[in-house]
């Protein structure tokens, strides 16, 4: 194997779309240090797992000796992404934005190697465009061209609202791209469209077209929706040890492949011999456990791995949950449902009355700890493992 093949194999793994490899190639053989480029909003003042994907991606990067850069959209923030979105964004103000960006820095170096990432906010450089820079800019594209982005064709032909500060964000975002003289850039596949624009921006401006890398959509708790806040189905990188470790332990053995690829830093070739392990008969939980760990100790440290296996298995294995037990989805709603009409759905329960009954002798367990509370109410996206009485059990995913 080339070096140029290992590096390629590293750069693609997990990826969705390499555009284009040949030039890609063509790159990496002028043996110079890569301009690799991911851009993220501070929409939020925390990321959770769904954003530490292309982070990842920018740490391989940083393996191979190239030269990363940490894009924070100060600017593009107060826009608003549009990118999947089937309403207008309402636009950030410049003081929510400074203040989500805080956190950001310190979160990204639990992954990144400082001393190699550059950090960059776009408000240096698209400030000083000005309005008439913008209009320039605007001059680019035309209104036919951004309507052929899935997102803006269907709230097109659906005849809802289109703001006119929403067609600037990809352009902005390309922009950003020419400002910072990118070779490369990643972005999740619903940012696809806005990273072409960066391609062809940079030939308006004389520039070699960066190659674009784009990332699958980390799925949440739920193995279903994407990882977001909103849904309650993330997993927060700030969380507590013992909540990320649970969490972790919570999502099916399938979802379970799905993360190591996406999340874990070992081998690709350890991951291929882990999965082959099941065939030959190893516990699945064994190798969630091992994944659980290795995210603990990425953000919390190595000891606070190790205590919330400590604590996972007094509070589970101890609790005799089988090893392989059902799995059902339950329709929650937009208000969520509670904790007695979910074991009831489950299955876990013949009515809603001898799950009140089974409450109030303290025969119901969630993940692990006793339930008292009648009116607990689980919201959708959560996914949590039910006990009722010693034998009945279920992990259950609320959609």
């Amino acid at each position: 194997m080339t070096e140029i093949t290992a590096a390629l194999e590293l750069i693609t793994r997990g990826a969705d779309e390499l555009l284009i490899e040949a030039e890609l190639v063509e790159k990496l053989k002028t043996g110079r240090p890569l301009r690799v480029k991911a851009g993220f909003d501070p929409t939020a003042p925390d990321l959770h797992l769904g954003h530490t994907v292309l982070i990842n991606k920018l740490r391989h990067f940083q393996e191979l000796g190239h030269q990363v850069m940490f894009l924070i959209g100060d600017f593009t923030g107060m826009i608003g992404d549009p990118s999947g979105k089937n309403t207008t964004r309402p636009p950030l103000t410049r003081e929510q934005v400074l203040e989500n960006a805080k956190t950001y820095q310190e979160q990204v170096f639990k992954i990144l190697d400082p001393a190699k990432t550059e950090v960059c906010f776009n408000s240096s450089w698209m400030e000083a465009l000005g309005a008439s820079g913008m209009i320039r800019l605007a001059a680019q594209h035309t209104v036919a061209r951004m309507l052929e982005r899935d997102d803006f064709a269907k709230r097109y032909a659906g005849q809802q609202p289109i703001a006119i500060h929403e067609f600037l964000y990809p352009l902005c975002q390309g922009y950003d791209s020419v400002a910072m003289k990118a070779d490369v850039e990643l972005g999740g596949t619903d940012q696809r469209f806005n990273l072409l624009v960066g391609r062809e921006l940079q030939k308006h401006y004389g520039q070699a077209p960066q190659c674009v890398l784009t990332m699958p959509l980390l799925e949440g708790l739920d193995g279903v929706s994407k990882m977001s806040k909103s849904l309650g189905n993330y997993i927060g990188i700030y969380e507590p040890p013992n909540e990320i470790f649970g969490k972790v332990m919570s999502v099916s053995d399938d979802l379970m492949w799905r993360y190591y690829d996406l999340l874990s830093f070992l081998p690709a070739t350890e991951i291929q011999a882990l999965r082959h392990s099941i065939t030959e008969g190893r516990n699945p939980r064994d190798i969630k456990v091992k994944l659980a760990q290795e995210l603990v100790a990425r953000f919390h440290g190595a000891a606070a791995a190790v205590a919330a296996l400590e604590d996972f298995e007094a509070r589970f294995q101890r609790n005799a949950i089988p090893d392989e037990i059902p799995e059902v989805s339950v329709e929650a709603g937009a208000d969520g449902l509670t904790i007695a009409a979910v074991l009831k759905q489950a299955g876990l329960t013949a009515s809603t009355s001898e799950s009140l009954r089974m409450i109030d002798q303290g025969g119901v367990r969630l993940d692990g700890e006793k339930v008292s509370d009648r009116g607990l109410v689980l919201a959708a996206g959560v996914v949590v493992v039910l006990q009722v009485g010693k034998r009945k059990f279920a992990r259950v995913s609320l959609v």
